[in-house]
């Protein structure tokens, strides 16, 4: 009865104590005092109320002042959102813009390379594979670990390094030789130079492998042998895919620009047709990635590859195969790939046009092909290194190209696209054995003596052959 008593809004112990705790109040707010009054009175009819005991008023002022901070912070909390959304979609634009800049620079430069020619266009790649290395070998670096392994990053350059002298020793040794052939002391000591390139690659191979043992410190036996297989899993991925560019380069630039053209081609599509019409997600592992996008580009890029080949087909210096290392342009009769073939228009069609015939280049049917995989299996090579980033949690593989990332994530469908033209152009376009490869090779195999009895044993053949014998 004590409590009750007490907790009567009109007993005098509450009314003292507002007036103290409201010394100065108008006759203005009486009507604000009536209904606390009556807020009082509910709270002491609620059935759970009989064990609040408040310990002043000014508590209750203080919890009615912060409920009304709640709203205000909730109201601007939704205004943040709101602006929120619309900051991100000025940065939705911002960020095509820049994109946008990028590439344009990125292609200035690349036309301008193509125009001084193969040289330096193996420069450019070279360029870009050391880039690459660089971010996947700083992909797993771990500061406090390197530093009490003084050298261990030049080892990792040891490997690379070497694994670019055999690529691309087997790979231009044909080039190398004809570059010197003017000079005979030149020429054997390059012939013998590519001749035991194997040996001198395996001796520096295991020149590192046993700088590798050496460098073994107790403790840190489990960073080192992952940061080992990283290397050579960087070696696989960046060495044995992006050396199929050069293989490409020299067997004439139209199949370096072809298939580096559509995978761009390709990457432009997608990306304006998913920023306009994209709906509808394709895959988790990129979840800009949308359906609409992907078909969008494959068409995009199946069509352009006809109108692409046809053009870059025009130029004779982009077609001829370079048989050397020299800078100078190159002037070879076009092959029969490149040499136009002319159709007579539909009857339907000839009424209307003011031709009657189109020229088609025969090289234009091998790029449908080109073009289907740049579009159909390329793509999974982007989506490759999406996992591989969200596997590590990291955005970009870096930050050189603004809008782009790094010259990895520009790289990872270009590689897939290099490796599959270079299968295609040896198994369905050029020929596998020429009589320029055998004589190379008779050149730098045989000895003097040794050739003198292929030539008698080759006028043999030949003499039965005319004979009728065979």
């Amino acid at each position: 009865m004590a409590m009750e008593k007490d907790l009567n809004p009109h007993s005098p112990r509450i009314r003292k104590l507002r007036e103290n705790s409201h010394p100065n109040t108008s006759t203005s707010r009486m009507c604000n005092n009536n209904q606390r009054d009556n807020h009082y009175q509910n709270i002491l009819n609620s059935p759970r109320d009989y064990n609040y005991a408040p310990s002043s008023p000014t508590a209750r002022t203080r919890h009615r002042r912060r409920s009304s901070e709640n709203l205000s912070e909730v109201s601007r909390s939704n205004v943040s959102r709101v602006s929120n959304l619309l900051l991100g979609d000025k940065n939705k634009y911002k960020s095509m813009w820049i994109r946008t800049c990028s590439s344009l620079w990125m292609l200035g430069g690349v036309m301008f390379i193509i125009y001084m020619g193969h040289l330096y266009i193996w420069a450019m790649v070279v360029a870009i594979q050391i880039f690459m290395a660089r971010e996947l070998f700083f992909l797993l670096r771990r500061v406090h670990e390197e530093r009490r392994l003084p050298g261990f990053r030049l080892l990792n350059w040891h490997f690379f390094f070497t694994a670019m002298l055999f690529v691309y020793g087997r790979m231009l040794q044909q080039q190398l030789v004809n570059t010197v052939s003017s000079d005979r002391f030149i020429y054997k000591l390059v012939s013998g130079l590519i001749k035991y390139q194997m040996v001198i690659w395996y001796f520096l191979y295991i020149a590192g492998f046993i700088w590798f043992i050496l460098t073994l410190k107790k403790k840190m036996y489990r960073y080192q042998f992952g940061q080992y297989a990283w290397t050579h899993m960087i070696l696989i991925v960046v060495l044995a895919q992006s050396s199929f560019i050069v293989a490409n380069i020299f067997e004439g630039i139209f199949w370096f620009l072809l298939p580096a053209a559509l995978i761009a081609m390709n990457d432009v599509a997608a990306y304006f047709f998913g920023f306009y019409f994209g709906k509808t997600p394709l895959i988790k592992l990129s979840p800009k990635k949308t359906w609409e996008g992907f078909i969008g580009a494959s068409v995009a890029t199946i069509i352009s590859a006809f109108f692409f080949a046809n053009v870059l087909g025009q130029f004779q210096w982009l077609t001829c195969p370079r048989k050397d290392l020299s800078t100078g342009w190159l002037h070879c009769d076009p092959g029969p790939l490149f040499r136009p073939e002319y159709y007579p228009l539909p009857f339907w069609i000839a009424p209307f046009s003011p031709w009657k015939e189109i020229s088609i280049l025969p090289v234009q049917w091998h790029a449908f092909s080109l073009g289907l995989f740049a579009s159909a299996i390329a793509p999974f090579g982007g989506f490759f290194a999406s996992g591989f980033k969200r596997a590590f949690k990291i955005k970009d593989f870096g930050d050189s190209i603004p809008g782009h990332g790094g010259f990895t994530d520009r790289m990872d469908c270009q590689n897939v696209m290099a490796f599959f033209a270079y299968i295609y152009i040896h198994s369905f376009i050029v020929n596998q054995y020429s009589v320029e490869m055998i004589l190379d090779q008779i050149s730098r195999g045989l000895g003097d003596e040794e050739q003198k009895m292929l030539y008698v044993k080759l006028g043999d053949i030949l003499q039965h052959k005319l004979q009728g014998r065979f």
